[in-house]
């Protein structure tokens, strides 16, 4: 049987995680004829949804021109140095919820994001990322163009670019073992921009460690390795090998919690746990709920232990 060591070729070759992910969601017969007939994309397949129903002023109507104007800007930019085919854009969604505005077109607001990234040898998707971002003041005014500009920070479209280089880290890294570092490295370039502007949720207020700020900067700290490496496991040795061995695959799951663990056990910010168990608990439940008595119980166990915000969608496994 043909078999792909993905570890062995991304650290002996550094093949890209890119690569990688055709090389999983393409047949030979697929993968022959996008190499014959290549059709080049952007990176991100989004899709943006307002909703202002709280800005009470007529005069902030023209707000609606932003969900095209994002969605263009999403999709049309190249957020890295490679070159996609339509069937591996990442899909993801903003949902962006308008709070209030005032008279000088500055406005509040928060953004629900999430992506998602398709299942080895399945027709299935799985998400990789479910986050809520509170903390958003922007200026926007109508007809206002959206431009990237990596020099200067932007609050607007600099929040939409630290985000979007974020989802693709996200979904790099669980491909290749630390695959999006670069993507995550972009995102602190921003961070680093904006540190300067007193802009709401750069910074590392200590009152609240749910920010930009902290979500970037322990991605990219070495104490968060083994979180990363969770990550590759979880997916690549989890979730795309469950079709084809259940058992082994329920193992790295396990493996790939452990090292959430260890690494919670070393570090004091929970906010990375938090977004992952948040997108997977209801999934490892099921993963586990087939499983034999003793995996059952083991998985149970370490879960309690591990992720104890999501105690409910665990229950089932004690039975």
């Amino acid at each position: 049987m043909f078999c792909l060591d993905i570890h062995y070729l991304y650290n002996q070759f550094r093949i890209s995680p890119l690569v990688i992910k055709l090389l999983l969601i393409s047949t030979l017969g697929l993968l022959f004829g996008l190499l014959c007939n290549p059709i080049h994309a952007q990176e991100l397949d989004c899709n943006v949804e307002l909703n202002y129903e709280q800005l009470t002023n007529a005069a902030f109507n023209y707000v609606a021109e932003l969900e095209p104007a994002l969605e263009t800007y999403i999709n049309e930019y190249q957020w890295t140095d490679e070159e996609f085919l339509e069937q591996e854009k990442i899909e993801c969604q903003m949902q962006i919820i308008f709070n209030n505005g005032s008279n000088d077109f500055r406005f509040a607001a928060e953004i629900i994001i999430t992506a998602r990234r398709p299942i080895y040898n399945t027709i299935q998707q799985t998400n990789t990322l479910i986050i809520n971002d509170q903390f958003w003041n922007f200026s926007y005014t109508q007809g206002t163009n959206l431009i990237h500009d990596e020099l200067q920070f932007d609050d607007l479209v600099s929040f939409i670019d630290f985000y979007c280089h974020f989802i693709v880290g996200l979904d790099y890294d669980t491909f290749a073992q630390n695959g999006g570092t670069s993507s995550f490295t972009k995102a602190q370039n921003i961070l680093d921009t904006a540190q300067s502007t007193g802009s709401v949720g750069w910074d590392r207020n200590s009152n609240n460690r749910r920010n930009r700020y902290w979500l970037i900067t322990d991605m990219l700290n070495p104490s968060y390795d083994p979180y990363r490496e969770a990550i590759y496991r979880y997916y690549r040795f989890g979730l795309d090998t469950f079709t084809a061995d259940a058992i082994n695959a329920r193992n790295e799951v396990l493996e790939a919690v452990k090292l959430i663990r260890q690494t919670r056990q070393r570090t004091t910010n929970t906010y990375l746990f938090d977004i992952f168990f948040d997108a997977k608990s209801k999934e490892i439940a099921s993963i586990f709920s087939d499983a034999e008595t003793r995996v059952r119980l083991e998985a149970y166990a370490l879960l309690r232990n591990t992720d104890q915000s999501h105690l409910s969608d665990y229950e089932s496994l004690q039975n």
